[in-house]
């Protein structure tokens, strides 16, 4: 379906579900949360406010209208491929927790994120009001016994595999394999019709035209050999704190060279910071992110809640904003403090994975 169809398949949807009662849905222990802000009523669902959260949380990456790659390696998440085999847990699951160690953050309150159970709830259910296609039911699927990582690993690098997704399934272009989040997430008859079939419209070819379904399972096979133990601790909610913030206080200013109004390169920073310049590096990812790994001596301020500590930044001196996404996370801080009169304001050009991938100081934890 075209974007600009879709789009208005969908408005038209929630305008005609607004004029509805919510519909009722049994949810575990019958116990109501206190939810944010227009969260439906416990035991409801509500796609109006999941329309919402989808608009706020992941239409700068994932598109208006799910349409994928709004942001970099943001996959289309109204593809239909990808709907029919995707359950309601897995992508509950991947909002809750994300994708630790790629631009996929975790959204969940269970990782100090701004949404709760109901909020994901209703996420899911406006995602899932896209799919026009009936479930492939894979979750119960099972590999062939014989399949073989062995074989796997040669048909990984003989039908370009490695040259979308990495080598070992670590990323390159296109997404992460042997992320311990997604293979916790995802099903063995997930993976294998994912081969088979592809995402139509998408560069994920499908692969049933030139593999056996053995073969294909060899593939799945490795894949699945990649996973390994994730860390599920929650963490406690956050609040930013900005008091202690500035880096090398009482040095020069950066002299930056702003591209584009608002982008400054990885390495403009961090030669600025050897030299000894003042400023504040503002980490805009949800707090998981930032306790995963960040830019070392940046202030966790993730752009949900920098309304919070906005008028305790100061305004004289250089606020870097940065995120993974590598700028549409970032860019929603930048324009925030923009609105509220900053200008000595700029975004990392490309983001933080840019400046892991320089070699530059990095950090983990609180």
């Amino acid at each position: 379906m075209p974007r600009a169809a879709q789009l208005l398949w969908t408005t038209s949807l929630i305008s005609l579900i607004s004029l509805l009662a919510c519909a009722p849905v049994d949810e575990p222990g019958g116990e109501a949360s206190e939810g944010s802000e227009g969260e439906s009523d416990a035991g409801q669902i509500s796609l109006e406010h999941g329309m919402a959260l989808y608009a706020e949380y992941c239409a700068f990456c994932h598109g208006e209208a799910g349409e994928g790659y709004a942001a970099d390696n943001a996959n289309a998440l109204a593809n239909q491929e990808f709907l029919r085999l995707a359950s309601d847990e897995f992508l509950a699951t991947s909002v809750r927790y994300g994708r630790p160690g790629t631009a996929m953050s975790a959204w969940g309150e269970e990782r100090a994120g701004p949404l709760t159970a109901g909020d994901i709830d209703d996420l899911v259910a406006f995602i899932r009001s896209w799919q026009e296609v009936e479930d492939a039911m894979v979750d119960e699927l099972e590999l062939d016994p014989s399949a073989s990582v062995i074989r796997g690993e040669t048909y990984y690098q003989v039908y370009g595999c490695e040259g979308c997704h990495g080598e070992l399934g670590r990323g390159g272009e296109y997404m992460s394999l042997e992320n311990p989040w997604f293979l916790t997430q995802v099903s063995d008859g997930y993976l294998r019709e994912s081969i088979t079939r592809g995402r139509p419209d998408t560069a994920m070819a499908s692969f049933d035209d030139q593999l056996t379904a053995l073969q294909i399972d060899d593939l799945a096979a490795l894949i699945r050999s990649w996973e390994r133990e994730v860390d599920s601790e929650p963490l406690p909610a956050f609040e930013p704190d900005v008091s202690d913030a500035a880096l090398n206080p009482g040095g020069p200013d950066p002299d930056f060279a702003v591209s584009e109004g608002r982008y400054v390169g990885v390495d403009a920073v961090a030669d600025a910071l050897a030299l000894g310049a003042t400023m504040i590096l503002l980490d805009a990812r949800p707090h998981a992110d930032f306790v995963d790994g960040h830019i070392e001596g940046a202030v966790s301020v993730p752009f949900f809640q920098l309304e919070q500590v906005i008028d305790a930044l100061p305004q004289d001196l250089w606020i870097v904003s940065y995120c993974g996404c590598p700028h549409a996370i970032s860019g929603q801080a930048f324009d925030s403090l923009a609105a509220a009169g900053f200008t000595k304001i700029a975004v990392l050009d490309e983001g933080y994975y840019e400046w892991v991938e320089r070699g530059y100081p990095i950090a983990e934890g609180e």
